[in-house]
């Protein structure tokens, strides 16, 4: 018997003696709280995204759709990016043609192998402004979970508004359950007991999310 038999056979066993009529798990637990706090439209809400965001210790751009591969190429020339991850389904146009080599995403690829890129350029599936949180669900333009854990920086683009919604409540309902998501709430970073702030630790020491579509306010 394997282990997935084995837990499955238990989970069997416990719902032995569930009645038949007994309420639904939907219908059990009440969803009577707020789906948001506060009205806000939608301009002050993506202002709340950027404030959330920034305190986070994300570095937030805003630019429109003509100056986004502009933005992107100054991005990874500060950073001095020799390589990066380009996920299958990234527009081709937000990536600069004489940038940086680009790497595929490939699932035979290593972790040292992702370890030599400099840089991984992603879209979002969509960014929560209560939490200044991005969500991640591995689309095409994101591509595999492990290449924004491994590079050191993590380029992040998001379309606003209509990527951006007010809560968490707001952001599972539009997203999908069934995909691989991770949510990011800035750069990776991790405190001892002293409270000593040590960032890269699960992920990208440095987190710049650009907001696409709207000029700042």
């Amino acid at each position: 018997m394997s282990s997935r038999e084995r837990v499955l056979g238990r989970v069997r066993r416990a719902l032995a003696g569930t009645p038949e009529d007994d309420t639904p798990y939907e219908r059990a637990v009440a969803r009577d709280y707020l789906r948001e706090h506060g009205g806000r439209t939608a301009g002050e809400t993506v202002d709340l995204l950027a404030e959330n965001l920034a305190d986070y210790r994300a570095i937030v751009h805003r630019t429109t759709d003509g100056e986004l591969p502009a933005l992107i190429a100054r991005l990874l020339a500060e950073r001095g990016a020799r390589q990066v991850i380009v996920p299958p389904g990234l527009p081709p146009a937000w990536m600069p043609a004489d940038g940086p080599a680009r790497v595929e995403d490939r699932a035979v690829s290593t972790p040292r192998e992702l370890d030599q890129a400099d840089s991984v350029v992603t879209g979002c599936a969509l960014a929560v402004a209560e939490t200044g949180t991005l969500v991640l669900d591995g689309s095409p333009d994101q591509g595999r979970r492990r290449i924004t854990l491994v590079p050191d920086h993590h380029i992040c683009v998001v379309r606003v508004p209509d990527q951006v919604v007010s809560s968490v409540p707001q952001a599972l309902g539009r997203l999908d359950p069934t995909r691989p998501l991770t949510w990011i709430s800035g750069p990776s970073a991790t405190s001892d007991i002293e409270l000593d702030r040590v960032e890269g630790v699960h992920g990208p020491r440095t987190l710049e999310v650009v907001l696409v579509g709207q000029p700042p306010s």
